[in-house]
């Protein structure tokens, strides 16, 4: 029985049922922000944001500068070029050298609104390199989105759970689902949103290899660059660097997103980095789609210049600014985003020492890096129950049930928790478990 809750149940309660939702535990991001921020205005109790992830920290100060002298200068009055900006495009391949030691053509790097608009246009053509491969494997847990573009989409899609298959079993595991042969394209995240687990070398070595044997179209989400802080991947041009599929295989798509590692999240522009082979590659199955048959062609003609018809062009500037900065060496993004490693190790801390546990607590035998997100459970309950029964307590989070995982539990984010914050937190878990004693 609740006792120490600061949302009067009644308040909640009444919310919950406005919201429309079927059930409170399992909603979208978005549906549980506005949820959590309705009843935040009912009751008056802030609440620790931790469903979002929304970045905490100032966007980077040279894209802002060259934003600015974008807009003086005159940029917004025209449409930006379908295939990017010409120095945004230098510049991206320039990074992805410097810091995945891969080369990809300035003509392959596509400025999209967003990661998201990256992979929505992804999943669009790769849905139709074949009439005879229909479907989209997911690596899971993942972001609950990318699944739901692809429902959109009318794409057919197959997942699993990856905590089961580290090292060896991937291959098994991957070998299993590729070799029916139906699927087109598989995503996964790295580091991988929700969990944090990280890929290591030798199982993107085996997705290439399998992605070589069953010609599959590998996307890697990059949301998170460089952020598995237990290495130093910021020194251009300098190992160790950012692990990638890239380096076993021509199969794939690069989703480099700004949101995150340079918190220029509100500006939408990403990069999409497609390898110079599979850019150039000619799917006859593609032409009854959207007229064009080389891959690179049909993602401007046939899916970026229909969804946006281009990319926020003085965005483009900002992210060219940034990217040159980090490449010349001069601005260190790395020592900026390690903030939200040191929040997770201290809110880690604050739900451990009152009965929660970490679901997802290791990566390959080691402690879990800590990041931009981790996850969390309580004994007895499973995820969706405790994303609604947290809600009294003035924390918000989502399932896991949303992000494909087998196991139970909440992600949490880090990033819109300031320190100031962290012992608020601990005194509501404090609270929750004092509600809610384990048997």
């Amino acid at each position: 029985m609740m006792q120490n809750n600061i949302v009067p149940v009644d308040v909640a309660k009444k919310l919950f049922a406005e919201s429309g939702l079927a059930c409170i535990g399992k909603a979208g991001i978005r549906e549980i922000n506005k949820l959590a921020r309705d009843i935040e205005a009912a009751s008056g109790k802030k609440f620790i944001h931790m469903e979002i992830g929304n970045p905490g920290l100032p966007p980077a100060k040279v894209g802002v500068e060259a934003q600015i002298k974008a807009l003086q200068d005159g940029v917004p009055a025209n449409y930006p070029p379908i295939d990017g900006a010409p120095i945004l495009k230098k510049e991206a391949s320039r990074f992805i050298k410097c810091f995945l030691d891969l080369d990809v053509d300035p003509a392959n790097c596509i400025p999209t609104v967003g990661s998201m608009q990256g992979a929505f246009a992804s999943f669009m053509i790769a849905g139709h390199t074949s009439v005879k491969k229909n479907t989209m494997l997911f690596i899971d847990p993942g972001f609950p989105v990318h699944k739901f573009q692809n429902k959109v989409l009318g794409i057919p899609m197959e997942h699993f759970d990856i905590y089961e298959y580290r090292g060896e079993k991937l291959r098994g595991k991957l070998e299993e689902i590729l070799s029916k042969g139906n699927i087109h394209s598989l995503l996964y995240s790295n580091p991988n949103n929700p969990t944090w687990v990280c890929l290591t070398d030798e199982e993107l070595r085996i997705i290439g290899e399998l992605a070589n044997k069953y010609d599959v179209i590998v996307m890697e989400d990059l949301a998170y660059f460089g952020m598995d802080f237990r290495k130093d991947y910021s020194h251009p041009g300098e190992a160790p660097f950012q692990p990638s599929v890239g380096k076993y295989t021509d199969n794939y798509i690069l989703m480099i997103s700004s949101s995150k590692a340079f918190s220029y999240a509100g500006e939408r522009c990403a990069i999409l980095g497609i390898s110079d082979k599979l850019a150039q590659r000619h799917f006859a199955d593609l032409k009854a789609f959207c007229g064009q048959e080389i891959f690179l062609r049909a993602i401007l003609f046939g899916a970026l210049h229909p969804l946006s018809s281009g990319t926020s062009h003085s965005a483009q500037y900002a992210l060219a600014a940034v990217l040159k900065a980090v490449n010349d060496g001069t601005y260190r993004y790395r020592d900026d985003v390690l903030e939200y490693g040191r929040k997770a190790e201290l809110m880690k801390k604050a739900f451990t020492e009152n009965g929660f546990y970490i679901t997802y607590d290791e990566d390959c035998g080691e402690p879990i890096a800590d990041g931009f997100y981790f996850t969390f459970c309580y004994p007895g309950f499973t995820g969706a129950d405790l994303v609604e029964e947290m809600m009294y307590y003035g924390i918000s989070g989502i399932s896991l049930d949303t992000c494909g995982s087998t196991k139970q539990g909440i992600r949490a984010c880090t990033s819109l928790i300031q320190r100031a914050e962290i012992p608020v937190l601990a005194e509501r878990l404090a609270a929750f478990a004092k509600d809610h004693p384990v048997k």
